[in-house]
């Protein structure tokens, strides 16, 4: 059994959160606790509990165990831009040594911890750290998440590559059909899937409001 996944994906809105909350609902399944994490969300609404992120907050919902927000979602900021520049119009500095100890805290209270990463792979957290250097020191297996859309296999295979490169396990890959007009959509699936050596963990066609729950049966994967 893993002690959790790395959700990572070719780009920002290419359905990291609902494959992430699919993988903790593959979880359930198996009779194992677990909890969600988007450690940095940018876009986020004001409530009278704070500032709230729809990602993070399906996170919260689709865990066996209820955190408090701060532990699911430490760093959050309202504008839906790159979070390195969220977090300085905020005043703040995204520190991984932070997002390891949230993340350990968190790692005691379920079996498994799903972490949800902000837009892709090579996103600036501050101004020496990526998000792949919080993958790289939170050492879980990474799902990287393709959004089928034209120029999809460039951005699949670059990401892929640059995963293994910086020493991570990449433990598959799913396909997210984000757009419902492309074409030849099973001929890139298959291109890439030549192209990446790693697992092919399911793909997810095209619906409407796909409730995670319902994307484990798109999802082949072993926990």
């Amino acid at each position: 059994m893993t002690r959790g996944f790395f959700i990572t994906g070719t780009d920002t809105g290419v359905g990291k959160s609902v494959v992430a909350a699919g993988v903790m609902e593959r979880h359930k399944l198996k009779g194992l606790s677990v909890v969600g994490m988007k450690p940095v969300a940018s876009g986020a609404r004001h409530t009278r509990d704070g500032l709230r992120n729809e990602d993070a907050e399906l996170l919260l919902d689709t865990a066996t165990i209820k955190s408090d927000y701060a532990l699911v979602n430490p760093y959050v900021f309202e504008p839906a831009i790159a979070p390195h520049l969220a977090a300085e119009q905020a005043g703040q500095t995204i520190t991984l040594e932070k997002i390891k100890a949230v993340f350990s805290e968190l790692s005691q209270q379920a079996d498994s911890v799903v972490v949800e990463g902000v837009g892709g792979w090579q996103v600036p957290l501050n101004n020496e750290h990526t998000m792949a250097d919080l993958a790289q020191q939170l050492n879980l297996p990474v799902i990287l998440v393709v959004g089928l859309k034209l120029g999809c296999i460039n951005h699949a295979l670059l990401t892929a590559e640059k995963i293994i490169a910086d020493g991570c396990e990449l433990a598959g890959w799913v396909a997210n059909q984000i757009d419902p007009d492309m074409q030849c959509v099973q001929e890139n699936v298959q291109s890439i899937q030549k192209r990446i050596s790693s697992s092919f963990l399911g793909f997810i066609p095209n619906t409407p409001e796909l409730k995670a729950d319902k994307v484990t049966q798109f999802i082949k994967l072993k926990v």
